[in-house]
């Protein structure tokens, strides 16, 4: 009987999944089934089937990954692209009693809850979010988002991110997405650490940054921007984050970089900020914290934050537009477990609130391949030492942190969602703008 346990799971999870397992399955006791060769999902314990059972789709599987009870034996990227379009883009299951709705909905029902074992399911990994209470983008309830996404230790990101601590898409040169690895004789063509300084480089040269000037970088992370903008173009200025931990690095960092009179770097929410004009603000992987509720405040906020002429550059992930727009939800997974109150906007929507606030958008590009490769760089490290990474941020973030970017590699890299960097001015009354006539010169 044990060695038809893999078997009896797998027609079970085709009946709950809707279609055939795409990957084969290793059971509990060892047993396998499904089609042979490629990655295998792995489930260690019956516990997993009882989440999916209560949750059927991605948030069960999810919680059953961070638990530990669900893993893959090869390549992730490999798997969960075979798993996309049976799980990740399912609907979400209606709601219990669910032992009722397996019976009339699946053959199988009575065989997965056997093999389940006892009900209820155990509760969510802890690193689940919980309680979340009230409107969403209050001053209050954003600054516990930012904390649970970001206050899981600096050393945890420093793994993943590498000695630049930039935690957006770095910028790769053309030669670069033609292999994800490097050139023929698998040498990288452009380090991560080049990459980044890259897109640092160019988010100052689209700002036009020259010395004297004050620049805001709304959402500074580690101050990588604040940093290099102050050292390679003699500004002056401010970085704001709602993460009491990216601060302190960032202000060790400043210090130690001896320019702590001309970068201040503050725990301060972008509508506390007082003491304008700027001559230029950036906002780099920071807009999809604000909730599309209250871009337009963002955009007016940014707008007279900036002097007559001043720039922003915006960097921000965008989804496709959905056919009912009222009917968009936040990924589940990603929701509960890496960004919680994120929201995602099409392009054409951002643009056009940014263009209601008053600002004269000069510049779209869309940068979604370098996103994918950066992400693959990221998990690469984080794989590296995967017991180390366990240990500065628990067990469960770890695994939770290497399926959500091996996950939004593949999203980038099949066009399902994009990331874009606009430039947009705040054009005096006098329409003179200040950008070249051709503005792609400052690619240099």
């Amino acid at each position: 009987m044990a060695a038809q346990t893999a078997a009896r799971l797998v027609r079970a999870l085709e009946e709950v999944l809707g279609g055939p397992v795409p990957l084969r399955v290793r059971a509990w006791d060892r047993s396998e089934a499904g089609p042979p060769g490629g990655p295998v999902l792995v489930v260690r314990h019956r516990r997993a089937l009882r989440r999916l059972l209560w949750k059927p789709g991605e948030l069960g599987l999810v919680r059953a990954w961070v638990a530990g009870e669900l893993d893959i034996e090869g390549d992730l990227y490999e798997a969960l692209g075979r798993l996309a379009g049976q799980v990740w883009e399912r609907p979400a299951a209606p709601a219990p009693p669910l032992p009722r709705r397996l019976e009339s909905r699946f053959g199988l029902g009575r065989e997965l809850l056997a093999l389940a074992g006892p009900l209820p399911p155990p509760p969510p990994p802890r690193e689940e979010v919980r309680g979340r209470t009230g409107l969403r983008h209050t001053l209050r309830r954003d600054r516990r988002a930012v904390s649970h996404h970001y206050d899981v230790g600096n050393d945890f990101y420093a793994q993943v991110l590498g000695p630049s601590m930039v935690y957006s898409c770095a910028y790769w040169d053309g030669s670069a997405y033609g292999d994800a690895y490097g050139d023929a004789g698998g040498r990288p063509v452009m380090t991560l650490e080049e990459a980044q300084e890259a897109k640092l480089d160019l988010v100052c040269r689209k700002l036009a940054l020259e010395p004297g000037q004050r620049l805001l970088d709304v959402g500074c992370g580690w101050g990588s921007l604040v940093l290099h903008a102050a050292r390679e173009y003699g500004v002056t200025a401010v970085g704001v984050t709602l993460s009491r931990e990216q601060a302190g690095l960032a202000r060790k960092r400043v210090a130690e970089a001896g320019l702590a009179d001309r970068i201040d770097i503050r725990v301060q929410d972008y509508r506390e900020v007082g003491d304008g004009p700027y001559d230029a603000v950036s906002s780099i992987g920071m807009a999809e914290h604000v909730g599309a509720a209250r871009y337009r405040l963002y955009a007016d906020r940014l707008y007279a934050l900036l002097r007559p002429g001043g720039r922003l550059l915006n960097h921000q992930i965008a989804r496709r537009p959905e056919p009912d727009e009222e009917k968009y939800r936040m990924d589940p997974f990603i929701d509960a477990y890496v960004f919680p109150d994120g929201e995602l906007s099409p392009v054409g929507r951002t643009v056009t609130l940014l263009e209601r606030a008053g600002f004269e958008v000069r510049d779209l590009e869309s940068i979604r391949e370098h996103y994918a490769l950066t992400l693959r760089r990221w998990v690469a490290n984080l794989e590296a030492d995967l017991p180390r990474a366990a240990r500065l941020a628990g067990p469960g973030r770890a695994r939770v942190w290497r399926l959500y970017m091996a996950a939004c590699a593949l999203a980038f890299e099949r066009n399902e969602i994009g990331v874009n960097q606009i430039l947009a001015v705040r054009t005096p009354g006098s329409g003179v703008s200040g950008l070249p006539l051709r503005t792609r010169d400052w690619r240099g």
